[in-house]
């Protein structure tokens, strides 16, 4: 149960390095943009500067492609038991059986 969201393909960096990567990321881009920022109070052309932007970033909540695969995901593998299909099944089963024991009675 507990390697159910793991493969065996890609193995998973531990939360503590991808923690650390995040946090040196975000602290270079804010020094980037303190830079900048104190380049345009010197009397820069805002558009000559360069902003800096992500070059690393963990897939986040809001990602629409990796919403559409958890969503796709999820209809791939829901639970047959939990289906109208399977306890309309399950109910008929279980009144053909009781006809049976009534008749073999």
């Amino acid at each position: 149960m507990s390697q159910r969201n793991r493969t065996q393909e890609v193995p998973l960096q531990p939360k503590v390095e991808l923690r650390a990567h995040a946090h040196s990321e975000r602290h270079r881009i804010h020094v980037e943009l303190q830079s900048v920022a104190q380049e345009v109070s010197a009397g820069s052309d805002p558009e000559d500067l360069h902003e800096p932007g992500a070059a690393w970033k963990p897939l986040h909540r809001r990602d629409a492609e990796v919403a559409k695969l958890k969503i796709a995901k999820r209809n791939r593998s829901k639970r047959h038991w939990k289906t109208k299909m399977w306890k309309r099944r399950t109910l008929l089963r279980q009144q053909r059986a009781e006809e049976l024991r009534m008749v073999g009675s």
